[in-house]
């Protein structure tokens, strides 16, 4: 699962979790409502989909969940158990490096960082060094410089994401992250992937059908439970197969994106960008301009309850996942999902009105939400995975 969810679309200040807490952002004419499902002989099936050009974007998503399974599958083995070498550059540094990441990860993402506090030192720091490596890639579009960004711009910090993975860091922050890479068997291809999510918002402002939608909220947040469960651990006595996990922890990262896109959609509106599926919104009797407008109506209340639904239906193939974790690593994934949940919640109690109202959990429930989330952090693996 991821452990921090970052979403693209609102700096990633929010608890990380696609499972880090989150910021991210934000259809086919008949709505696309299925959870996120393949087979565990997935391999052969996304084999035969890298060989169509028509394959949809969940098919090219599973390819990337596959091959980073793989990884941590290897590792799981005890013949092939991880050799984790110190590192050559001076640990006094290093402790430093993570330091700085895990100060970050207070100040933007606190619910998350107290439950870091609860995993093993060595998965705390590399928790953060993701955090602060996914908030960093955030800003390049959404923070204070976003104007001045450009697509060459991406470039040079995709180079710089190489050259970090292949132990050539830049500054501190990239040195923690280049240290986790190293020790964890974690895979570039969701960071590049992240970075292609910040090329989207560079170029693309509309989503014409749920697949395009689902596409981008892989890159800027289902990549974040990809890069994390690594970290994180899965239960030695979980007998969920390890694809299985990596696929709850990309729907909860798809999930967390579509709430934040579903809260936000005002916000966005007066941004010029709308992340919700054009050919759902004609076939509910909608269209830009009323987003644009930002009136209440009874075909917008219809729209948005097929939208919540959707959004809870991740969420419910999330939650499978986050028993599987390795025991130390559920409490921050459990209180950001039920955070996050929440969100929709109050969507409807305000009457679906997300034009000029953002919903938000209260401390108080915030609260509640913590205990609850650290019970079932408790809970043995539930094997509601097994065989899948």
């Amino acid at each position: 699962m991821s452990c921090v969810v970052y979403h693209a679309k609102e700096n990633v200040t929010s608890p990380l979790i696609s499972f880090i807490a989150g910021n991210a952002r934000g259809g086919r004419s008949k709505l696309r409502t299925a959870r996120v499902k393949f087979s565990t002989h997935g391999v052969s099936a996304a084999s035969a989909a890298v060989a169509s050009p028509s394959r949809s974007s969940e098919e090219r998503v599973y390819e990337v969940v596959l091959k980073q399974a793989a990884l941590v599958r290897e590792q799981r083995r005890p013949e092939l158990a991880l050799d984790v070498k110190p590192a050559e550059r001076s640990w006094d540094l290093l402790s430093e490096a993570y330091d700085r990441c895990g100060e970050v990860c207070a100040e933007y993402a606190k619910t998350f960082y107290l439950g870091t506090l609860l995993m093993t030192p060595e998965r705390r720091r590399a928790v953060w060094a993701i955090y602060v490596w996914c908030r960093r890639t955030d800003e390049l579009v959404d923070g204070p410089n976003a104007s001045h960004i450009t697509p060459k711009a991406l470039d040079r910090w995709e180079k710089r994401l190489s050259d970090l993975f292949e132990g050539r860091p830049y500054d501190m922050y990239d040195a923690a992250l280049s240290d986790t890479v190293n020790k964890y068997p974690v895979d570039i291809q969701p960071f590049r992937d992240m970075i292609e999510g910040m090329r989207l918002d560079l170029k693309k402002s509309r989503y014409q059908t749920f697949d395009e939608l689902y596409l981008y909220c892989y890159y800027v947040a289902g990549t974040v439970g990809l890069m994390s469960v690594p970290v994180m651990g899965i239960a030695p006595e979980s007998k969920a197969s390890t694809e299985s996990v990596y696929n709850a922890a990309l729907a909860l990262g798809i999930a967390n994106q579509l709430t934040n896109i579903l809260r936000d959609v005002g916000e966005d509106a007066r941004r010029g960008r709308i992340y919700l599926p054009l050919d759902e919104l004609e076939l509910a009797g909608l269209s830009a301009d009323d987003i644009s407008r930002g009136k209440v109506t009874d075909k917008w209340r219809s729209f948005m309850k097929v939208q919540i639904e959707r959004a809870r239906m991740f969420f419910d193939e999330a939650e499978k996942g986050v028993a599987e974790l390795s025991v130390a690593s559920r409490w921050p994934v459990w209180a950001s999902l039920l955070l996050y949940r929440q969100i929709l919640d109050v969507i409807e109690a305000n009457d679906y009105n997300n034009f000029t109202k953002r919903a938000y959990v209260g401390k108080a429930k915030k609260l509640v939400s913590l205990p609850v989330a650290y019970g079932r952090a408790l809970m043995a693996p539930s094997s509601s995975l097994t065989g899948r």
